[in-house]
């Protein structure tokens, strides 16, 4: 999805039944390969927007569905995933995952059957119900897996196969859906099953792997201990959440709708190339998690976190315009300055909530919610004007998050 979060929380490790303690290169590789598979899950997500739009004849409005049963997914099942995991253990959650991630996958071939848009609506809603469960297991395993001194470095590069699989979805989605000559689903239904099985194959390593078990040690100052509020009365997380809904909002609705974007206002784009200029913008994504942690080094994240968000209102600015090849060029270049957004606002979300940590972040992830309502506005304005004007809407949205960058983030 968007990006690991960056917890507050500190963890220590016991190893699981025949696991040698320090030898945790397998399990480490696993949980790494989790990353790759929900990048890889929503880099295909807007190249099927664009391909069903086609195939099955519907709206850009009603085809942008698909990313609200993507992320209205991540809502419903970010709390149950939570009390499960809390209850069986986080192994037998991510096997969970893993196997509601596979079934997703082959319910594909039965709606591509069918032709039926609705059919893929849940098909893709159970496949992201298994990639919540994921994602909700993922960051505190790579944290512990290794010396505590290296768990940040385990979770940058557990990161960046993130960004891989965002990539090489756009590449083999454009491949595969339009690079076939067929205006069928028949690639689509291959593709889909052909990720179930890696999905269930990785399922089985998991269930045959010692996995360490995870215990929760809340790091609290004197300072925090003290701090007797309420959760909503901690003004940062209150805007952290916002922001996030909001950022998510613009990530999502940016994607949607990008291929249409190209091939509308770039003369003699196909959508095949429209979707290679989508898998540019996730290496672009993908660069910019290195050079932005690099720029935090000498530049606080809030005061980059707003000055990214800047830059991107007025590349949505110029993106309306709808001028040609440079106009696809800037909305490219927005990716790169997505890149940090969200781990910044989830770690200036939760900071010095004390007690608070664990079910701010539970509140945080919920509100990626965003990703299912905006991209649906964008397609109503898509249909009532243009495509290029529906960008305004992920312009507001990066106005909320440029906020948040300079003065939402400061603790009362």
């Amino acid at each position: 999805m968007a990006g690991g979060a960056v917890s507050n929380s500190t963890y220590t490790s016991t190893p699981g039944k025949g696991a040698k303690a320090g030898n945790y290169l397998l399990p480490f590789i696993l949980v790494t390969s989790l990353f790759f598979l929900w990048g890889l899950a929503y880099g295909l997500l807007d190249v099927l927007n664009k391909h069903f739009q086609e195939v099955l004849n519907i709206t850009p409005k009603r085809s942008t569905l698909l990313q609200g049963a993507y992320f209205g997914a991540y809502f419903i099942m970010a709390l149950p995933a939570g009390m499960f995991m809390n209850k069986f253990g986080y192994k037998k959650g991510i096997i969970m995952g893993l196997l509601l991630y596979a079934a997703g996958a082959f319910l594909f071939y039965p709606a591509a059957r069918a032709l039926n848009f609705d059919f893929f609506l849940l098909a893709l809603f159970i496949l992201a119900c298994g990639l919540a469960c994921l994602e909700t297991a993922a960051n505190p395993y790579v944290t512990v897996l290794g010396e505590k001194e290296t768990s940040e470095q385990r979770l940058n590069l557990s990161q960046c196969f993130n960004g891989l699989g965002s990539f090489l979805g756009p590449v083999i989605g454009g491949a595969l859906f339009f690079g076939s000559g067929k205006d069928d689903l028949t690639t689509v239904q291959l593709t889909y099953i052909v990720i179930g099985v890696i999905v269930l194959l990785i399922a089985a390593f998991f269930y045959r792997t010692p996995l360490p078990e995870i215990k929760e040690a809340e790091a609290e100052g004197e300072a925090v201990m003290q701090d007797q509020r309420p959760l909503f009365a901690h003004k940062h997380f209150v805007w952290g959440v916002v922001a996030q809904f909001f950022y998510v909002a613009a990530q999502v609705g940016v994607g949607a709708l990008f291929i249409n974007y190209a091939t509308e206002y770039w003369k003699g784009t196909s959508n095949e190339k429209g979707a290679y200029l989508l898998s540019a913008g996730m290496v672009l994504f993908l660069a910019g998690r290195f050079v932005g942690t690099a720029l935090m080094r000498k530049i606080a994240p809030n005061k980059l976190l707003a000055i990214y968000a800047l830059i991107n209102v007025v590349l949505c600015a110029f993106v309306m315009t709808g001028n040609g090849a440079p106009a696809v060029y800037a909305l490219i270049l927005v990716f790169f300055f997505m890149s940090i957004m969200f781990p910044t606002i989830f770690a200036l979300g939760v900071k010095d909530l004390g007690k608070h940590t664990k079910k701010g972040a539970s509140f945080i992830v919920m509100s990626i919610v965003g990703g299912a309502s905006v991209p649906y506005l964008m397609g109503i304005v898509t249909e009532w004007k243009s495509t290029a004007m529906a960008y305004g809407i992920p312009l507001l949205c990066f106005m909320v998050v440029f906020y948040y960058g300079c003065k939402g983030y400061r603790r009362s």
